[in-house]
């Protein structure tokens, strides 16, 4: 994977930000977001919705941009749905998902009338039916489905074998008075999600077609109306060596054709994807300053200001070697020689690996750092309480203007939660 990041967003320097706001910095590219939902939005068949997944970045104002741009909103947590909402988006446009519910999320979403509550358990279909019948109302519940089918391509899957997210195929097919049980939740849709990562589009046309099969018969056999398909998504970007973007134009070719037989038998159905990684990986920087520079065992090492705690997807969880997401030195000479860098944060463990072994030219205190492609799973995905660092600011550039969209915590900040009780010194 080559990164082809510039030291500028729209006109504005990464140094000047760094300087400004203090790093470690997450920066964000409005133009960038553009690319990714309208590259999309203009070929993707016109019935399907867009709709922006928050847990792969869940800041308020990258959602607003979003929505701006026509996105729903896919939430799973109380405070993502309360982001959604503040952003501008309509319980209309919503759904909320996930398999550990509280009750307290359930009510919110029948309070706030929101479109679709996805269920993933017998269990939580009968919490939500007490909760609606409470309120004199019928809970729009959308099923989620873990299909006996499994396709391949996916970095991470997410069904087709034992899992904690959603209904088996086949017990639901065993239970076709399912909607007699719950008197109080409506049936309405059918949801899939596959995997995450993706980087096939024939992948995903497969695995598109299959839940729109899967969907029509679960539909029939439990006799509601299918008002809402949701095929997951899983759209990937490439990080790493050797890994390619889906061509948009392709995927289109094989997908939306797909889609248009579906459509034209099911005019009335909501069809569904969700895009979280996607529309958001490719808009952010996360840029970190070097402290200090060393040499151990014949290796090179920056350690910098700003590490895991931060962007624990740099680690590589799950891969058996770590690879590298792209990196770049900031105001570098294009014609700068490189040599091999490991790129460490200031945290006590040595997982505290940006990347390792990465060609950059020669690294002095001071110079700044940015990992690219970094728009997804950064600060909310990273414990960023480890060794008490907290979170970063982050910073979104928007027609040339540099918006803080995310104060950096401060000591205060980090004792503001805690209570002191003092105890007799021995």
């Amino acid at each position: 994977m080559t990164d082809n990041g510039a030291s500028r967003i729209q006109g504005r320097s990464l140094r000047e930000l760094a300087d400004e706001y203090g790093t470690p910095l997450y920066v964000y590219d409005s133009e960038a977001f553009a690319r990714q939902y309208h590259g999309l939005r203009e070929e993707l068949h016109p019935r399907v919705e867009m709709f922006f997944s928050l847990k792969s970045n869940p800041n308020l104002s990258v959602c607003s941009l979003l929505g701006s741009f026509g996105a729903r909103a896919e939430v799973s947590s109380l405070v993502e749905l309360r982001t959604a909402l503040k952003a501008g988006i309509g319980p209309e446009d919503i759904i909320f998902l996930g398999p550990g519910k509280s009750r307290a999320e359930l009510e919110a979403c029948l309070d706030e009338g929101i479109y679709a509550i996805v269920c993933e358990s017998f269990g939580e279909l009968e919490v939500l039916d007490g909760l609606a019948a409470a309120r004199g109302l019928a809970a729009p519940v959308a099923l989620r489905v873990n299909p006996a089918f499994a396709v391949k391509g996916a970095r991470l899957t997410m069904g087709g074998k034992p899992r904690q997210f959603g209904i088996d195929e086949q017990i639901l097919y065993d239970t076709p008075d399912l909607a007699a049980r719950f008197p109080s939740v409506r049936l309405m849709g059918v949801h899939a999600y596959m995997g995450t990562r993706i980087l096939s589009e024939g992948v995903i046309e497969e695995n598109t077609a299959k839940i729109l099969e899967m969907a029509e018969r679960i539909a029939e056999r439990l006799d509601f109306p299918l008002e809402l398909v949701d095929i997951g998504g899983g759209l990937g970007v490439a990080y790493f060596s050797g890994e390619t973007d889906l061509d948009v134009t392709v995927l289109t070719e094989r997908i939306n054709p797909v889609l248009d037989k579906f459509a034209a038998t099911h005019p009335d159905t909501r069809m569904i994807m969700e895009l979280g990684r996607y529309l958001t990986a490719p808009a952010g920087d996360y840029v970190v300053r070097v402290r200090y520079v060393k040499e151990s065992m014949g290796e090179n090492f920056a350690v910098t200001d700003g590490g895991t705690h931060h962007h624990m997807a740099a680690v590589g969880i799950g891969s058996f070697v770590k690879r590298n997401f792209p990196v770049r030195l900031v105001d570098a000479a294009p014609d700068a020689e490189t040599e091999p860098w490991n790129v460490t944060g200031p945290l006590c463990t040595p997982n505290d690996t940006l990347v390792t072994k990465a060609p950059l030219p020669e690294l002095r205190p001071g110079d700044l750092l940015a990992i690219g492609r970094s728009g997804a799973y950064g600060p909310t995905a990273s414990p960023g309480l480890f060794l008490s660092h907290g979170y970063p600011a982050e910073v979104l550039v928007h027609e040339g203007r540099a918006l803080l969209v995310r104060e950096r915590d401060t000591t205060d900040d980090l004792f503001s939660k805690q209570r002191l009780h003092e105890f007799p010194r021995r």
